[in-house]
C-alpha cells in the first residue's frame, strides 16, 4: 500500500472532536478568537474538568487553585492550553485501534513531549513546539495500524512499535515510515508547515539537509522516553544513546541520569525523572 492509498479512506481516518478541530484551524488563523475557544472548551463539561484537572496538577504548580477555563487560559497560555486540548482530542479520536498497546503508546509519546521539552529549555528550539511533536509524532503508527492491520501485525512480529528501529523497518518495507504519515495526517490538519516538515525528519535527524533542532529534541526524547517505558537496562542505555544527534544538538550525554553516573567529570545537568517530570499529566490519557 502506498502512503497516499493509506490516507485515501475516508472511512479509516480518525473523527476528531469538533473544538478540537477548531483548535487545529487556529494553527493557521492570525486572528482566531480566544474566547470563542473557551467559550467551546467551556461548554464540554468532561473536556473542562479534565482541562482544569491538567491546570491543577503538580506539573505546572500554581500556588493557586486554577478554577475556570478563563483562569487556565490566562495562567497557562494559550498555546499550552492548545496542546493539552489536542492531545486529549487525539487520545479519543484513535481510542479504538487493532493491535496496539494504547497505555503503553500514549504513555510513551507523553513521556516524549515532556523530554524533548525539557530539551528544547537549552536549545533554541521553540519549547512549545517541541511539546505538540512530541505529543503528535507517533499517531502515524496508530493510523497505520487502523488502515492496514494485517501488514502492521506482520512488522509487529519483527520489531515492536517502539523500536528505535522501526522507523527503518517500515520505510523498507513499505517505502514509507510512521513519521512521514504523522506529516500527511498533520497536512491534512492543516498543522502549521515547520511541525510537518519536523515530524518527516525526527526519525533521521540527521540525514536531512537542513537539521532541525525541533526534529532532533524530539528524537533524542523520544529515546529518552523508550528507555523508560520498555524499562530498558543500563547497558541497553549506555549502548542505545544516539550520540550523533546529541553532538550536533550541542548536548553532552550528562542530562541521562545513567551516563552522567557512569562518566565522572561530567558537569551533569540532568534530567529528572521522567514519572516526575510529567506528573499530572497523565490525566491526557484517560
Amino acid at each position: 500500500m502506498k502512503l497516499t492509498d493509506l490516507l485515501d479512506q475516508p472511512v479509516k481516518l480518525p473523527t476528531v472532536p469538533k473544538v478540537t478541530q477548531r483548535l487545529i484551524e487556529s494553527f493557521a488563523s492570525e486572528d482566531v478568537s480566544v474566547d470563542e475557544i473557551a467559550h467551546q472548551i467551556s461548554a464540554d463539561p468532561v473536556l473542562s474538568a479534565k482541562l482544569l484537572r491538567l491546570a491543577n496538577s503538580a506539573y505546572f504548580n500554581f500556588s493557586r487553585a486554577i478554577g475556570t477555563v478563563d483562569d487556565a487560559l490566562r495562567m497557562l497560555g494559550w498555546v499550552m492550553v492548545r496542546n493539552l486540548v489536542l492531545g486529549h482530542g487525539m487520545v479519543a479520536a484513535f481510542r479504538n485501534t487493532p493491535g496496539m498497546n494504547l497505555a503503553q503508546f500514549w504513555r510513551y509519546n507523553l513521556y516524549t513531549a515532556c523530554a524533548a521539552r525539557w530539551l528544547a529549555g537549552s536549545t533554541v528550539a521553540n519549547s512549545d513546539l517541541v511539546f505538540t511533536l512530541g505529543l503528535f509524532h507517533g499517531i502515524g503508527q496508530l493510523q497505520m495500524h487502523a488502515g492496514m492491520p494485517a501488514v502492521m501485525a506482520q512488522l509487529d512480529k519483527q520489531l515492536g512499535v517502539l523500536h528505535a528501529d522501526r522507523a527503518e523497518l517500515e520505510k523498507n518495507t513499505l517505502g514509507f515510515h510512521y513519521g512521514e504519515v504523522s506529516a500527511a495526517l498533520a497536512e491534512i490538519w492543516k498543522f502549521p508547515p515547520p511541525l510537518i516538515q519536523a515530524l518527516r525528519e525526527f526519525a533521521q535527524p540527521m540525514a536531512s539537509g537542513e537539521f532541525l533542532e525541533t526534529a532532533a529534541c524530539v528524537h533524542l526524547g523520544a529515546w529518552r522516553a523508550r528507555t523508560e517505558v520498555l524499562e530498558m537496562t543500563e547497558q541497553e542505555v549506555l549502548a542505545t544513546y544516539p550520540s550523533a544527534v546529541g553532538k550536533r544538538l550541542g548536548k553532552d550525554p550528562s542530562w541521562v541520569s545513567t551516563i552522567a553516573a557512569q562518566t565522572p567529570g561530567l558537569a551533569a545537568n540532568v534530567m529528572p525523572p521522567l514519572n516526575k517530570l510529567t506528573e499530572g499529566l497523565d490525566a491526557l490519557l484517560a
